[in-house]
This record gives structure tokens, C-alpha cells and sequence, in this order.
């Protein structure tokens, strides 16, 4: 199994940095574009939406709506708990983070240049309606996102160093794996997660990242004696540059292990959701007279396409839902299985408890974050309502930094405060897919040589400040598709021990019973657990 896994990530690797590599006109690169786009429309259009919004619907039903009929419980346990000792305090535990470092760490990695460039890409190329899918694919990720967290706090092990590590492909491997002829099954889906979350982590938890930061600071912040001067066959001096600071900083973080990248993750992220979220209000303040109308447009573009989109029911199913849902998953990756695996390394105990944080998570990205950036592009101006025409001067990449400069305007202000959001969104994305993608090389290589991974991850960043293929970005979004299908196999096939699961702690903690709980699928770390949670609950 080992072998077949290196054999398809040297060859699916290969392919990658053919990508990267090669210019925009080659017949290698066009070939690669073509087969890519293809695999793309049948992931993501073809099978990949239905799948996803499916089980997301499913898990809400199997849990009996847990994000609306105990709305008020996980509120509680998540927001309403961060002054908490138990939430925010560091545990001494190896390997082990606080349930908010987690979140922090997960929210790192989600909050990236699709809650701001992808979000406005969704509106240019969907319309306003777009937006209400998005929320749509939220509202039901919940519940996918709260099932892979349960799954993965349940099928979690400790590893070699005594840490804990989880994920899709262990509950793949263990959980699928221990139905009746799905062991083969279960270990081949769990090695194909792997590959395509270390393949995902290159490209969009690496490279795309970095290839958005360089460009937004590049035309935000230009020093001409660097950008002036270009090197190697005309790249310029200030990408390289911005490259090497980014990798060192991303080194310094990084090769410290997750601790290090959770306490990164607890400071930035905080600040830099207030920093973006206050901006935004005060954007969409100061044109608040195009509040209801810019919510009029959401609610009527779902269903009906406006005149820059098309006309016809397929076109609102194409582009409209299309672009919601994708954009949604791009930007919260819920049904992914990606953050799964740095909150099964959170000291909680009870499944449920993190699966509660998966819930969160998704709501502070999507139901936040991401609306905060719709409503300033459509109060802006900058978006028509009534067409879904751009007005002269913006495009999906300009739109969001456009609107800031029409009421930061002095000294470009507005441009420059988004160059550094983005900066801040996409950085700690790429500290948060360095974890992702070191879980998934430690389960195909081992523990040991984890820190090859995280070499290479670092080395990647500079093809991501000098690279100029939009063709990254597309094959990126292919990885996160692949990513997806064997995760929700997954998801779905346990979807019943989910639903037990939650039943078990809903009946002990909100209706009393006196029952024993489920914490995990392995006796000893049962029993481990368990008298843990009785010390706690004792004290």
C-alpha cells in the first residue's frame, strides 16, 4: 500500500510542477488544462455539489437539525465559552492544543483569499444569488463539518511521538474499513484523501496562497528600485524578495510543530476576523442605503438569473448554484476532511464538544466573514444590482479593495488595508495546510520524515511568489474536489455511529440520563477517556 501511495504521489507531483512550471502556450501546459477542466466539471458539477449538499442535508436530518434545535447549547459551549480556563487555556498535554487553538488553527487555514477574492469572483460570475447558496452550503456544512469532527475525535490514535492524530483517513481506514468487505476499501480511500490533501496543500495551501499575497502587496505597497528589476527570464526582483521573507517567517512558525502554529494561529486570527469584519461595517455603513437592496438582489438572483449572467433555469443551476456552493466549500471546506485533522489534536474529550467547534467554524467563516465581504461589493457601487455589470475600472480581483478606496480613499488607504487582510488571510492559511499536509504525509511515510514534508511545503512558497499560471488555482480546486469524495464516502457510511453519538450526549448532558458515553472506538482510549471525563466532571 506504501509503494502504490509513493508511485501516485511522484507521478501526480510530477504532473503538478509540469503545471507550474511550464508557460501559458505550451501544448503540455494546454493538455494539462483540458484534462484538468474535465475532471473538474465532473468533481465539482457532475457529482461533487450532489454529494456534498446531500450529506450535508443527511447529517441534519441525522442529528435531527442539531445547529437550529440546539443552537442555543452550542453557542454556548463555543462563543460563549472563550473566557474559559478549560477553552483558552494551554494544556501541558504533548502533542495537544486548547479546543480555541484548534478552532484558531482550522479558522487559519479556512479564512484565505476566498473569503475575499473568491467571494467577490462568485458575485462577478453568478450574480448577487450566488450568495444565497453560499449561505445555503454553510447552513447544511454545519452539520458535515460537526460529523467529521465527531469522527475524527472518535477514530483518533496517538502517534509515534504520543500525539494525537486524526482524520478522514483513519476513520476511512478503521471506521469503512471494519464494515463487512470494505477493509481494502477503506485503506485505498484513505490513501487517495492523503495524496490529495498533500497535493491540495501544495497548490492551494501553499502556492496560491502565496501567489495572492506577493500580488496584492506588490501593488499595494510598491517599492520601485525592486519591482523595477526583473531577474531569471523576467521575474521580478519584488516577488522573489517577498518570497524569501514569507518563507522564512513561514519556517520559523512551521518547523516549531503545531504548538507553534496554534499560537500563532489563537493571536492572528482573532484580530485579524475583528480587524476585517469592523472594516467592512464601516464600508457598508457608510452606503447603507443600498443595505436592502444588495439583500433584495441575494434573495431574488438565487432563483432568477439577471442580464450579465443569462437567461434560463440551467444557467441559475450553472453558474448561480454552481458558484455559491463551490465558493461556500472553497472558503469554510467543509466536507473537505481538512480541518478535521488539527481538531482531533484539541485536548477535549467528548466528540460532540468538537464537533460543536466544526459547527462554529463554519458560521464564523461563511455566515461572517464571507457576508461581510458580499455586503461591501454590493452596497459598494462598484457591482451594478440591477445588471450584475461591473462598472469600468474593477474586476473580481479589484472589486473588494475598490470599495474599501471609495471611502478610505486618502493615500490609497482602502487598497493598502486590504493587502493586508489578504496578507493575513492567506498566511495563516498556508501555517494551516502545513499541519494538514504533514498528518497526511505521517500516515502515508511516517512520522519520522514529517519534517520533509514541511521542507518541501516551505520551498513551494517561492514557486508561489514568482509563478504567474492562473492554472494552479484551477488544478488546486480540482485537489480539494478529489479531497472530497473519499471524505464524504466516509461521512456517510458511519453517518448512523454520528447520529448515535450525538444522541448519547445530548441524553446525558442536556436530557440527564445516567448513561455510559462514547468517546472513542478503541477500548483502551475509551477507558482512558472516560476516567478522565469523570475526574473532570467530579472537580
Amino acid at each position: 500500500m506504501k509503494k502504490l501511495s509513493r508511485l501516485l504521489l511522484a507521478v501526480a507531483a510530477l504532473g503538478s510542477c509540469l503545471l507550474l512550471t511550464g508557460c501559458e502556450g505550451n501544448a503540455l501546459v494546454k493538455g494539462i488544462e483540458t484534462v484538468n477542466g474535465a475532471i473538474n466539471e465532473f468533481v465539482w458539477v457532475k457529482i461533487g455539489l450532489i454529494l456534498l449538499i446531500g450529506t450535508g442535508i443527511f447529517m441534519t436530518s441525522i442529528t435531527k437539525f442539531f445547529q437550529v434545535s440546539h443552537i442555543g447549547h452550542w453557542f454556548k459551549e463555543t462563543l460563549g465559552s472563550l473566557f474559559t480556563k478549560s477553552v483558552i487555556g494551554h494544556t501541558k498535554e504533548k502533542g495537544a492544543i486548547s479546543p480555541f487553538q484548534a478552532l484558531c488553527t482550522a479558522l487559519a487555514a479556512t479564512i484565505g483569499t476566498g473569503n475575499i477574492a473568491g467571494v467577490a469572483a462568485a458575485i462577478c460570475i453568478g450574480g448577487a444569488g450566488a450568495v444565497f447558496w453560499m449561505w445555503v452550503a454553510a447552513f447544511f456544512g454545519m452539520m458535515t463539518n460537526y460529523s467529521e469532527n465527531v469522527l475524527g475525535i472518535f477514530y483518533r490514535r496517538k502517534n509515534d511521538k504520543d500525539e494525537w492524530s486524526g482524520g478522514a483517513m483513519y476513520y476511512l481506514k478503521d471506521g469503512l474499513g471494519s464494515k463487512k468487505n470494505c477493509k481494502w476499501l477503506g485503506s485505498i480511500l484513505a490513501v487517495l484523501f492523503c495524496i490529495f490533501t498533500l497535493l491540495a496543500s501544495f497548490g492551494i495551501g501553499s502556492m496560491g496562497q502565496v501567489n495572492k499575497i506577493v500580488a496584492n502587496v506588490a501593488n499595494a505597497f510598491d517599492i520601485k528600485a525592486l519591482s523595477s528589476v526583473t531577474v531569471l527570464g523576467g521575474i521580478s526582483l519584488y516577488n522573489i524578495v517577498l518570497g524569501l521573507v514569507i518563507m522564512a517567517l513561514t519556517s520559523l512558525i512551521v518547523l516549531g510543530g503545531l504548538k507553534r502554529i496554534a499560537n500563532v494561529a489563537e493571536k492572528i486570527v482573532p484580530f485579524m476576523v475583528v480587524l476585517f469584519v469592523t472594516g467592512s461595517l464601516v464600508i457598508i455603513g457608510v452606503n447603507y442605503a443600498n443595505i436592502l437592496p444588495a439583500f433584495k438582489a441575494i434573495f431574488a438572483n438565487a432563483f432568477t438569473p439577471i442580464a450579465a449572467v443569462g437567461g434560463g433555469i440551467g444557467v441559475v443551476i450553472n453558474k448561480v448554484v454552481t458558484q455559491g456552493f463551490k465558493r461556500g466549500v472553497f472558503s469554510n471546506e467543509a466536507g473537505l476532511g481538512s480541518s478535521v485533522m488539527v481538531h482531533s489534536n484539541s485536548n477535549i474529550i467528548e466528540p460532540v464538544k468538537q464537533g460543536m467547534w466544526g459547527i462554529f467554524e463554519v458560521f464564523a467563516d461563511t455566515m461572517v466573514v464571507c457576508t461581510m465581504t458580499a455586503l461591501v461589493v454590493l452596497t459598494s457601487g462598484a457591482y451594478n444590482l440591477e445588471t450584475g455589470a461591473i462598472l469600468d475600472g474593477y474586476n473580481d480581483a479589484t472589486l473588494v479593495a475598490g470599495a474599501f478606496n471609495q471611502v478610505f480613499s486618502w493615500g490609497n488607504i482602502g487598497q493598502k488595508f486590504i493587502a493586508v487582510a489578504m496578507f493575513l488571510f492567506a498566511f495563516t492559511t498556508v501555517l494551516g495546510w502545513s499541519h494538514y499536509g504533514s498528518k497526511a504525509w505521517e500516515y502515508l511515510f511516517g512520522t519520522k520524515s514529517t519534517v520533509v514534508f514541511k521542507v518541501i511545503h516551505i520551498i513551494t512558497i517561492m514557486f508561489g511568489a514568482v509563478m504567474t499560471s492562473s492554472l494552479a488555482w484551477d488544478i488546486s480546486d480540482t485537489f480539494n474536489g478529489l479531497m472530497m469524495i473519499p471524505n464524504l464516502i466516509g461521512v456517510l457510511t458511519l453517518s448512523m455511529l454520528v447520529g448515535k453519538i450525538t444522541k448519547n450526549y445530548v441524553d446525558r448532558k442536556l436530557r440527564k440520563k445516567d448513561i455510559k458515553p462514547m468517546i472513542s472506538y478503541d477500548p483502551e482510549i475509551q477507558a482512558m477517556q472516560e476516567a478522565a471525563l469523570a475526574k473532570k466532571e467530579n472537580n
